[in-house]
């Protein structure tokens, strides 16, 4: 199953919203979910264009996935030392390594949106563990996790910023570096889905 993209939080949709298509994707019987996003990048390694594997996530978003009513899919308190499967992550690190496509390893931080951050904000978030930023994702692994569903996430860096000299960031850009990090990150999902 493959959507072509999602629903965002900063659209107004609520998180029982943003997530209906995971539990969609649970009822179908979906094992493995693969997840992607554009995101600014505040590890000074990194470079625009660069396809970072997401190894974990910090939730900054006002709202929780998971509250309310529990799902019975999962617990009522979900463990979330795993979020992102080890073993996908080890998969795409070989493919990568075999293809010749260079890739980085980051945590990702979630936060509301819709604007682009302060210069201000990426140092924070960047200080408080964080490699990237992005408007979406979260959400949808956690419910994912919650229906023992296993993720495999990968963010393109769009943009860059918290840095000494500050970034204009526009939606243009932000698409043109996406388009073209595009057919490696294809690559890598789709020799993964061959071997999974």
């Amino acid at each position: 199953m493959a959507m072509e993209g999602r629903f965002h939080f900063y659209e107004g949709y609520d998180m029982k919203q943003v997530t209906f298509p995971i539990r969609v994707m649970h009822e179908l019987g979906i094992e493995n979910l693969f997840v992607s996003n554009a995101s600014g990048g505040m590890n000074p390694e990194f470079k625009i264009g660069d396809l970072m594997i997401i190894t974990d996530h910090i939730n900054f978003f006002p709202e929780h996935p998971l509250h309310g009513k529990n799902f019975p899919t999962g617990p009522r308190f979900l463990d979330m030392h795993e979020a992102y499967d080890h073993t996908l992550i080890q998969m795409a690190d070989e493919i990568a390594k075999e293809k010749n496509i260079r890739i980085v390893h980051g945590v990702y931080m979630g936060v509301q949106g819709p604007t682009f951050e302060t210069p201000a904000e990426y140092r924070m978030y960047h200080k408080m563990g964080a490699d990237a930023v992005g408007m979406s994702t979260v959400p949808e692994v956690i419910v994912a996790r919650h229906s023992g569903i296993k993720v495999f996430g990968i963010s393109v860096i769009t943009d860059l910023g918290g840095f000494d000299v500050p970034v204009e960031v526009s939606h243009e850009e932000v698409q043109e570096a996406a388009n073209m990090a595009q057919p490696h990150m294809t690559e890598i999902m789709r020799e993964m889905i061959k071997r999974s």
